[in-house]
């Protein structure tokens, strides 16, 4: 499922999603959760496990989640996945599991969805490892300027965290990135993506329907474009 047009505003990222008019939504359903997608107008779906929730006792049954719904026409990217060092399992599962997850999103040529808190390095070393097939997409960023190049020199997109994007500062970082990389979610806050939209649009000097028309061409190009995958750095 796509975006319909230009016209909407695309929030790449939330939990528990409501259809609203004129906004796309991809919901990230949780491995835990053990919930499922469905066909609703203006909805898609990404499906992983997130390191919050995850221990020794049941990675196989997420494993099991993740690997029963990979090809679904309604997930179109695997996640959230990634690494934690605040909350979660011992990094060696997190690690394991997390591979295990970019094989399956692999095989069936979709992006993964990265949660990752410091823990950047173990990030950038996965992908250097497995050389996925398919560019990631960092959720709910608000790290520094050159933190966001290495990711972007990798190949990865950024989806900027909603609370980082309505404050001040990101107005420095945000015009000093390739507008073809960026996306904007609101992760389940209780935020307006339009609102989200135009603090962003007025930090990069443009109208608010030149971003819908950037990010909904990025959005094409990472989840429905096979033809121009971004080369990663060696």
């Amino acid at each position: 499922m796509n975006p319909t047009s230009r016209a909407d505003f695309i929030d790449i990222h939330t939990h528990y999603a409501k259809p609203a008019s004129g906004v796309f939504t991809v919901e990230s359903l949780l491995a835990h959760e053990n919930r499922l997608p469905g066909p609703v107008e203006g909805i898609a779906y990404t499906a992983g496990i997130h390191p919050w929730y995850l221990n020794n006792m049941n990675k196989a049954e997420q494993l099991d989640y993740v690997r029963k719904l990979a090809d679904d026409p309604n997930i179109i990217a695997i996640g959230e996945a990634g690494f934690d060092r605040l909350r979660g399992p011992d990094i060696e599962l997190q690690r394991q599991v997390f591979e295990e997850q970019v094989t399956i999103a692999d095989r069936f040529q979709k992006p993964v969805v990265i949660h990752c808190v410091r823990s950047w390095d173990e990030l950038l070393s996965a992908h250097k490892k497995l050389k996925p097939g398919k560019p990631w997409l960092v959720h709910g960023f608000r790290g520094k300027k050159d933190l966001a190049r290495q990711l972007l020199a990798r190949g990865m997109y950024l989806s900027f965290w909603f609370d980082f994007v309505i404050r001040p500062e990101s107005a420095e970082l945000l015009p000093a990135l390739p507008m073809d990389r960026i996306f904007l979610e609101t992760d389940g806050a209780d935020i307006d993506i339009r609102d989200i939209y135009r603090k962003v649009a007025k930090d990069l000097n443009i109208e608010v329907d030149e971003l819908k028309d950037i990010l909904f061409k990025n959005f094409n190009t990472l989840f429905c474009d096979q033809n121009h995958p971004v080369t990663p750095a060696a």
